[in-house]
């Protein structure tokens, strides 16, 4: 049987990862600093392994066929863990949304995943791998692609401290990544007003336009096209709860709610599709199940994959909308 370790297992979404993994009756090692906080997670192998330890880093990595890394910001943790799954050959799946941390693995892992007959998924995460597997199915309906436009509307989300670190860097980093006229563009990009159509019962919002999520670096990498761009609505970051709610209790932290739109603009047409469900966190934590259980069953192919690129988009997401996550709606014939 597959070992399945949760890196940051105390979080909350690693608790909701390995609440997943152990409803689905898998071998699970819960991993982190804290061995008190980490014993108290369950029916499951507790290895202490800090981030400054590379050798405890190595011996978990060692014992488990996939690490799901869901200690952010990955801008920090990210490194050590990785590092950790390629030397020692085990998958990687991560939470990650920095965009930095997903474009540095597809600049230097891809070799030492190969090597290793490893897959490395970065961005399995609600913010960037939704939207990428989203992208993904919508865009296979459309030819001569000009822009990607993945749009979230989020409202009620209560961020951890994880969460609030994550999102301080992400607007503080003014070295942004996006990718324009068929190329990464690097640089301040100055967020601009604008307004996106999501479907009823939201409807035209305005936006945060671009925000830094991953879906610049990853769409590309299987998706022809001339630009990509993220938004979000403005709204999320101004409601009251959404920097005070680090200590509120699982219950009330699933009582977010989204929609996700992936708008795909042809030189002959477009298309749209939409995921629309409460609990992002939930949606994250079963998103990343998923594909570490597909990673280890084989027919993924090795080195570093965006979600998209490893996983059919619609088959993926219809999986997801099986398991009561979310409502998905694609073009007809998606």
């Amino acid at each position: 049987m597959a070992v399945f370790a949760i890196y940051g297992a105390t979080g909350h979404t690693g608790r909701l990862v390995t609440a997943e993994l152990l409803a689905r009756g898998k071998d699970v090692i819960v991993a982190g600093r804290d061995p008190d906080a980490l014993a108290a997670l369950g029916p499951a192998r507790v290895l202490v392994a800090p981030l400054d330890d590379p050798d405890a880093l190595r011996a978990l990595a060692t014992a488990a066929d996939v690490i799901i890394h869901c200690a952010g910001p990955f801008a920090v943790t990210g490194p050590p863990v990785a590092a950790a799954a390629a030397e020692s050959g085990c998958h990687y799946v991560d939470h990650a949304v920095e965009v930095h941390h997903v474009h540095r693995l597809f600049q230097e892992y891809p070799e030492r995943a190969q090597a290793a007959g490893i897959t490395m998924l970065p961005s399995v995460s609600f913010y960037g791998g939704l939207g990428d597997l989203l992208a993904g199915a919508v865009a296979a309906r459309v030819p001569d692609i000009e822009r990607v436009t993945v749009a979230y509307a989020v409202h009620n989300w209560m961020m951890t401290h994880g969460a609030v670190e994550t999102a301080r860097l992400l607007f503080a980093d003014t070295d942004r990544i996006g990718f324009e006229d068929g190329a990464p563009r690097y640089g301040f990009v100055e967020p601009r007003n604008a307004i996106f159509a999501f479907p009823p019962p939201v409807g035209p919002r305005a936006m945060i336009a671009p925000v830094p999520f991953p879906e610049a670096v990853t769409v590309p990498r299987h998706v022809r096209t001339r630009a990509v761009e993220a938004q979000l609505t403005a709204h999320t970051f101004s409601e009251d709860q959404a920097f005070t709610s680090e200590d509120v209790g699982p219950d009330e932290r699933a009582g977010s709610e989204f929609t996700i739109t992936a708008q795909v603009l042809g030189a002959a047409g477009s298309a749209t599709g939409h995921l629309r469900g409460r609990d992002l966190w939930r949606a994250a934590a079963v998103a990343s199940v998923e594909a570490a259980v597909r990673l280890t069953e084989g027919g993924v192919k090795s080195g570093v994959l965006s979600p998209g690129e490893a996983f059919d988009g619609a088959e993926f997401l219809s999986t997801l909308a099986a398991r009561g996550l979310f409502t998905l709606e694609l073009p007809e014939g998606a």
